[in-house]
This record gives C-alpha cells, structure tokens and sequence, in this order.
C-alpha cells in the first residue's frame, strides 16, 4: 500500500487526508500542536470550494453547517453602495458562496479520516526527497511528503529554498459576534485605508474582520482600536463592536508568499499556504488549499508525476494570489483624491462586470 506523510493538520493537510485515504493509500499527519484547536474565526467558501468539497465526499456536511453568503457588494462607510453584485446571476450560474465557522469545518474534515491519522505534537525539522521526514519523534518514510505546514512552511525549504513571506502593509481584526439584533445586510464597507466586514453564521452569530494600513507588527488595542477606527461608520457596524467580546479579537499582520518557481521537489509536494500564501481579500486562501487536494490525489492516482501537479496548481494560484492583491491594494488606497476617484470609478462599474470577473475563479472544475 502507498504511503503519505502530510505535514500540518489545518485544513489543507486535513483535505489531503481525506483525498489520499479515498484512494486506499495509508496516511499519517504530522502536527505541531498539541492539540487540534482552532481560533474562533469564520470562513467563506466559495463555489469551486464546495466542488472540491464533494469531490471529497463532505459538502453536503459542511453545507448543513453553514449559511449562504448573499452579499450584495461594498458600501462607503456612510453606507451608500460603492458597487454591486448581480446575486440571482451569481446563485444560477455557481451557486452562492456559504460562511463557516473555521471550527466547524475542521471538525467535518477530521472525522472524515480513519481515527490515529493524525498525530499531534509532532515537530518537524526537516523534509527529503527520497520521501524522510525528521521530527520531533523520530522519522517517517512515505511514498510522498505533502507540506501542508503553512506560511511558515518547515518542508518548503526543501523545494524552494530559504523563502521569505511578504507584509501586505495592512493589518486585520476578526471577531464573531453575537448581536443583539439580528443583522440581514451583510456586506463590505470600504473608506479611506480602512475596510470592514461582516456576514452571518449559520447560528446567527456574526463574523466581522476590519483592515487598517499599519506599519509591520505594531501594536494593538484590540477591540477599543478597532471601536476607535470605525466609530461613525454606517449601521450596524458600531453595533456590531458594541456587542463584542474583547477578549474574542483575533488580530494579524497580513502576509504573503512570493511566487515559487516550483511546488514540487523529487517525492515532495506544497499545497496551501505553504505553496501559495495569499492576502485575504478574494477569500479564495482556503479554497485554493481545499482544490490542491483534490488535484493532487487524483494525479496521484492517474499517474504520479509531480510535474503535473505543479503545472495544474502553480499558474492558477498565482493568478488567484495576484488577483487578491491588486483588490487589497485597490481596497486600502488612503489618499482623500485618490480614494474619491477609486469610489468614482466603481460606482460606474455594472454589476455584470463584476459578475465576469469572478469566472476564472469560479469556473474550476475537480
């Protein structure tokens, strides 16, 4: 029987999992925590998400515990709409995007491999392409090594060398929220170096995110910085903060990768984070990672030639990755003339438009 190491149990070496043990291979994932718990945060996942999703037996699961995002596009912070989406055209042609609570999919993810899978509290410290893992606990051997151990991928320096992660030059906040009233108009809000967010869970709960231009790892207050920041904003965003939990804040410096010149490397492969690290702001990271998987374990299965992989994933994540941060940098222009001509310019873009522009993200098939 074939044997794969995975290296990281987030969702992308999870996903892995699942995939390798759909085609009878024997899998062993490595990871460093001690256990596997997840920050409260919420996730969107995207249509070609939930393709890969049931290509891996699992959507209908994760659909049950999630809540379809119909955004309808971003406002200015006085709440007057800056741009549009065409939601009926987006829900015939694709199918809506749904918000998951991170946690929730994990656990979908991990009780869909064989118990003892997984192995946490495992370090790893080294990666070879003969298949040899060094770590904490000794060594693995497998028929192929995935590196699915994020931006600060350990097993990446084995296919790429020394690689440094980017600072985006915007920091973010996440937090979910349970309201006191409930909210309906779900959406993004963009000003001037600023941006929040908000959607809801399918507890009724919400997930909010804010972004603010910051130099690299400065301070934060948390949630008071974060009332301070959009204070004045349109409804329900001050309420939204009113009713948060301070100590429920989540806050990161954004990075991301630069692009690799490969993702492969004798029996080692990268997927995730590991292999392409992009800013948040198309909310295609996990998507992107969930799609790998597939790709990966079916050509695993036709053939076996890493290059394939690589040829398949490389140039669409870096499409994808480029894509999100042209967005990101378009979203924190700070500028007073610059900002009113971007929200000039984007309220004569019609709602089609955006609607073709999704396509080459959203048309991929597993």
């Amino acid at each position: 029987m074939s044997q794969v190491t995975v290296v990281g149990a987030g969702i992308g070496g999870l996903a892995t999992a699942i995939a390798f043990t759909r085609i009878g291979w024997q899998v062993q994932v490595l990871e460093r925590a001690p256990a596997l718990t997840v920050p409260g945060a919420g996730l969107s996942l995207w249509p070609n998400a939930l393709r890969a999703l049931d290509a891996l037996g699992i959507g209908d699961q994760v659909r049950a515990r999630a809540r379809e995002d119909g955004s309808a596009g971003i406002r200015d912070s006085r709440g007057a709409w800056l741009s549009t989406f065409d939601v009926p055209a987006l829900k015939a042609r694709y199918g809506l995007p749904i918000m998951v609570h991170r946690a929730d999919l994990l656990d979908i993810l991990r009780h869909a491999i064989p118990a003892g899978s997984v192995r946490t509290g495992v370090t790893v410290t080294e990666a070879r392409g003969d298949g040899t893992v060094t770590h904490s606990a000794g060594e693995s051997r497998a028929d192929l090594v995935v590196g699915a151990d994020g931006i600060n991928s350990v097993v990446r320096r084995a296919v790429a060398g020394t690689v440094r992660p980017v600072y985006a030059g915007y920091t973010a906040w996440r937090v979910i929220v349970t309201p006191k009233r409930p909210i309906t108009d779900l959406g993004e809000t963009w000003g001037r170096g600023l941006r929040f967010g908000y959607a809801a869970l399918a507890d009724d709960r919400v997930y909010c995110f804010g972004v603010a231009n910051r130099p690299e790892g400065a301070p934060s207050t948390g949630l008071a910085e974060l009332r301070d920041l959009f204070a004045g904003w349109h409804d329900p965003i001050p309420a939204l903060l009113a009713d948060a939990d301070p100590a429920a804040v989540l806050h990161h410096d954004i990075y991301r990768l630069p692009d690799l010149r490969t993702f492969v490397a004798g029996r080692i492969a990268l997927l995730g984070d590991a292999a392409h690290a992009m800013s948040p702001n198309l909310g295609q990271g996990a998507c992107q990672a969930l799609e790998d998987a597939v790709v990966l374990a079916r050509i695993a299965t036709d053939s076996g030639d890493l290059a394939r992989y690589d040829l398949a994933r490389r140039p669409r994540t870096r499409m994808i990755a480029a894509r999100s941060d042209r967005l990101g940098t378009v979203g924190q222009l700070s500028a007073r003339p610059v900002v009113a001509a971007r929200d000039a310019v984007m309220r004569l873009i019609p709602p089609a438009a955006q609607f073709r522009a999704l396509a080459p993200v959203l048309d991929w098939e597993p």
